[in-house]
């Protein structure tokens, strides 16, 4: 499976001590640059991790097309899973979704993330996961935070 990622699942898993649930779900993703400086910026300790490889962008042409509308993570991102016929794209900010989804791929979000790791066995329950990130900053409503639990069983 061909995976590629934005920045902000990793992040968000980063800050929040469960990065080791990407590997268990993915094996390895792909980043692009853009996505990797954004990344160091955040004080990501991506570096250390073998399970990421950084992958350059060969249709620049794509990039500026979406960096129209678009950060250059996201940009980037989604132009390197165009190229790499990515099978998913890690992604949660609304408008790149929607830009993903109008070229035909597919894509997870953290929670998305949160509730497949809990379906395949790596976690036991999704709510400590979803306190811990609320309390690291990560904006969820009472209703979809109700919601991944309806959906994760939990409820």
């Amino acid at each position: 499976m061909i995976v590629v990622s934005n920045t902000g699942p990793i992040i968000a898993l980063s800050q929040i001590g469960r990065l080791d649930l990407l590997p268990a779900l993915f094996g390895r993703i792909f980043i692009p640059q853009a996505v990797r400086d954004e990344l160091i910026q955040c004080r990501a300790q991506v570096d250390a991790a073998d399970w990421i490889e950084v992958d350059s962008i060969s249709d620049t042409s794509t990039v500026d097309v979406l960096r129209e509308r678009l950060d250059a993570g996201e940009s980037e991102a989604i132009a390197l899973a165009i190229q790499l016929n990515a099978d998913l794209v890690l992604i949660d900010e609304a408008r790149g979704r929607r830009v993903a989804d109008s070229r035909g791929l597919s894509y997870i979000g953290t929670l998305g993330l949160i509730v497949e790791a809990k379906r395949r066995g790596s976690l036991t329950a999704v709510s400590p996961l979803l306190e811990e990130l609320r309390a690291a900053g990560l904006y969820m409503s009472d209703a979809l935070y109700e919601a991944v639990r309806r959906v994760a069983d939990e409820v």
